[in-house]
């Protein structure tokens, strides 16, 4: 061959692909030779962080992965799938694009959205929701204001001309995302149970086909690149962001989804990290077979491209299909109509052993088992060591702030903060309702609700995680990210199902930042095993850390599903009815710990999580769940950022109603107001129900108490008018707005 695909390698090449030398070692002896380029190439890729999770899976492996609701158990299919009753499943999965966003955010973004769907109609479903969870730096600065709009914009774009509506997510902003962007996409889609397609190949002779878009050099090392710090020289790692097409994607997935229903499909995945490396090896381990490739064969956009190329492109819209042998002339015919690729490049063999060939000359040969999480792949045990920032915030003593004397200014002052403010600017460049009408509720609510057609039920979606509360603490912050997001359902009306997790942290061989990594995946399983949400699968994305600004904040991104088993019986945050008296589920705690407020008021960076405990969590969910069905509130919305008022305030502002409340006097003033303590729900309730609620909730174990009520169109606390919902609303919908305007003025 005329290029390095089969030059000898040495220890020096696998450490310029992303090797140890300990794994250049065992690579020697699982071939029982040295690996020429290629072969280094594919090892360098499959057993990078990004696809091998070789420093997580031993903790991955201890979160809970059963539930009532399940079909799959984390692991065994692209994306979690659980039962939804009527013959339907639902699949769902949520994964990162951090760096390459970091790098190209319109296209980082927008191949992130087209990645996720991907792994949902590959198994058969139709994707009917997308969500996402985005953090960045500090907005006053120039390169920050380039992520945002270039992240939104390639969500947005993609999304809305796939067809797929963005139905929720959560934008954060800190300045310890400077460098590193976190983009997470989730996307949510209905199977019929028995139309499932797996991720498999198996029966020797079993003809293998590359279906959609042709291979380029776009995406080439991305996986490795996933896998390592950013620095000043990432600029120049571009080929490892990839390009999208929606409009193509569309294509590939409604021929998927029809190719499907011939009865020829064997196996099929998407072409994601690692491209044809990773679906070929990834799916005949699988089906504990081999398979024949010829990569002269693949349809590619750029000429004379290397094997290595060919192997290792991320090129976007493409799938890899094992076919019934006798059936190939039905799935071409299934993608000659959608005008897409349709290429035999291999067939399937028995042993194990996958032989990749550049017309008759053999350019690399490897077991498959070897490549593959639970194979070969190698597997750490990473140290790890609580930092000192730890037992310092332990000593935050709130009773060392003075109370501020103007609650009203202070109020202002964090409704219009950038984490707490209407994200309406982003949100408004996602299209909602395309591909899905009478289908989204667009109901001020908690969760998403999604109806689904030809069901009686719908779905309640969401993402969740305060990533400064598990900085605080991991093990009680990762709880709270899941409590939080079954709160989130649990108000919207739903039942928690199944939870899919995006596990956004730094360098994992930094001592620190792997301790945040082993206590929140500790924290997020007690709080599963609590809550019943198993855990179907997800990501895990390590390196976000430069060299010059440090580690992320650790961010374990929980995305839920949840089921209404009557689609019309959601329910919603907006206050109602003028009279009806509002009450908090659960008990008010002087603590101001971790708190917007905290930080916004008194710059305090570094306190203790807020309270939280598991048994008041789940004794809450049970009596919101009783209020619901009992029919005995108008309303429920959950505290979060920002406090009771924060709450308030939204609910009021959705329902353009005033509210009249008196504080507890039982706490401190500004902790009432501001606290961030969980397992604390606002509800109203109708005057004539009133006496049932208080009934039902004197048979709970959650503490209540009534705040005041719905009433005309002032805001008053503690008798003292703050002015009305519409001059609180106009601060809260503008302000992010207004900050990008007057930056991009004063620039």
């Amino acid at each position: 061959m005329s290029d390095a695909s089969l030059a000898t390698t040495t220890v020096e090449t696998a450490q310029q692909l992303g090797l140890r030398p300990e794994e250049f070692d065992q690579i020697k002896k699982i071939l029982g030779r040295v690996p020429n380029f290629t072969e280094l190439s594919i090892y360098s890729v499959m057993w990078s962080e990004h696809c091998s999770y070789k420093n997580s899976i031993k903790w991955l492996k201890t979160l809970p992965r059963k539930g009532k609701h399940l079909l799959v158990e984390a692991g065994e299919e692209n994306a979690g799938l659980i039962d939804l009753g009527d013959g339907l499943g639902c699949a769902f999965k949520i994964e990162s694009h951090n760096h390459p966003s970091a790098l190209e955010p319109y296209q980082g973004a927008a191949t992130g959205v087209g990645g996720i769907h991907r792994d949902i109609f590959t198994m058969g479903a139709r994707p009917i929701a997308a969500l996402n969870s985005l953090r960045f730096g500090d907005l006053g600065n120039d390169r920050t204001k380039y992520l945002l709009k270039g992240v939104v914009k390639g969500i947005g774009d993609y999304g809305n001309a796939f067809g797929v509506p963005t139905v929720a997510g959560e934008v954060y902003f800190d300045p310890v995302y400077q460098t590193n962007p976190l983009v997470n996409a989730m996307s949510v889609g209905i199977v019929k149970v028995n139309e499932t397609v797996s991720a498999t190949s198996h029966g020797a002779g079993n003809p293998v086909f590359i279906v959609g878009s042709a291979t380029g050099k776009d995406g080439i090392h991305g996986a490795a690149f996933a896998s390592k710090d950013i620095t000043k020289d990432s600029v120049n790692d571009l080929p490892a962001v990839q390009v999208g097409d929606p409009f193509q994607e569309k294509l590939l997935l409604e021929a998927t989804l029809e190719v499907i229903k011939t009865g020829a499909v064997v196996g099929m995945q998407d072409m994601g990290a690692a491209g044809i490396t990773c679906s070929t090896s990834e799916m005949s381990a699988k089906g504990k077979s081999g398979m024949k490739v010829w990569l002269d064969k693949v349809p590619t956009r750029q000429p004379n491209m290397k094997a290595w190329e060919i192997l290792l492109s991320e090129s976007q819209e493409r799938m890899l299909i094992v076919v019934q042998k006798g059936m190939e002339a039905a799935v071409k015919a299934v993608f000659d109509k959608w005008d897409l690729h349709c290429t035999q490049i291999g067939e399937v063999t028995d042993g194990g052993i996958i032989e990749y060939y550049m017309g008759s000359e053999l350019v690399g040969k490897i077991p498959a088992e070897s490549l593959v999480l639970g194979g070969g792949a190698p597997v750490y045990d990473r140290e790890f060591r609580e930092p000192a920032y730890y037992a310092s915030g332990k000593g935050f003593d709130m009773n060392y702030m003075q109370e501020p004397e103007d609650m009203k200014e202070v109020a202002e002052n964090l409704i219009q903060s950038l984490n707490i403010c209407s994200k309406k600017w982003v949100y408004e460049q996602y299209d909602s309702m395309v591909g899905i009408p009478n289908m989204s509720t667009n109901s001020p609510s908690d969760a998403a609700i999604i109806r689904i057609e030809d069901s009686n039920k719908a779905l309640a979606v969401t993402v969740d995680c305060n990533a400064r509360y598990v900085y605080a603490d991991p093990f009680v912050g990762a709880q709270i990210a899941v409590a939080e997001a079954a709160r989130n359902i649990v108000c919207s009306g739903g039942e928690p199902s199944g939870v899919t997790n995006c596990l956004n942290f730094g360098n994992p061989y930094n001592p620190e930042v792997y301790w945040q990594f082993v206590n929140a995946i500790k924290g997020m399983g007690r709080a599963c095993e609590a809550l019943g949400t198993p855990v179907t699968g997800g990501n895990v994305s390590f390196y976000n850390q430069s060299t010059d600004g440090g580690a992320v904040f650790p961010t374990p991104t929980i995305g839920m599903v949840g089921i209404l088993e009557n689609k019309y019986a959601s329910m919603s945050l907006n206050f109602k009815n003028d009279g009806d008296k509002i009450y908090l589920i659960g008990e008010n705690h002087d603590d101001i710990s971790s708190s917007q407020y905290l930080l916004q008021n008194f710059e305090v960076q570094n306190s203790p999580a807020p309270h939280f405990d598991i048994n008041e969590e789940l004794a809450l969910h049970k009596a919101v769940k009783a209020l619901i069905k009992s029919n005995l509130i108008n309303s429920a919305h959950d505290v979060s950022e920002g406090g009771i008022f924060v709450t308030l305030i939204e609910s009021a502002m959705a329902g353009s109603k005033g509210f009249n409340i008196e504080s507890d006097p039982n706490v401190r003033k500004d902790a009432f107001l501001f606290g961030e303590a969980q397992s604390r729900v606002v509800v109203t309730v109708p005057a004539d129900r009133e006496n049932a609620f208080i009934n039902l909730m004197m048979k709970q174990d959650s503490e209540f108490a009534m705040l005041g009520e719905v009433r005309g169109t002032q805001v008053i606390i503690d008798g003292e008018k703050w002015g009305t919902v519409n001059s609180w609303k106009e601060k809260y919908d503008n302000a992010l707005e207004s900050y990008l305007v007057a930056e991009e003025a004063e620039a």
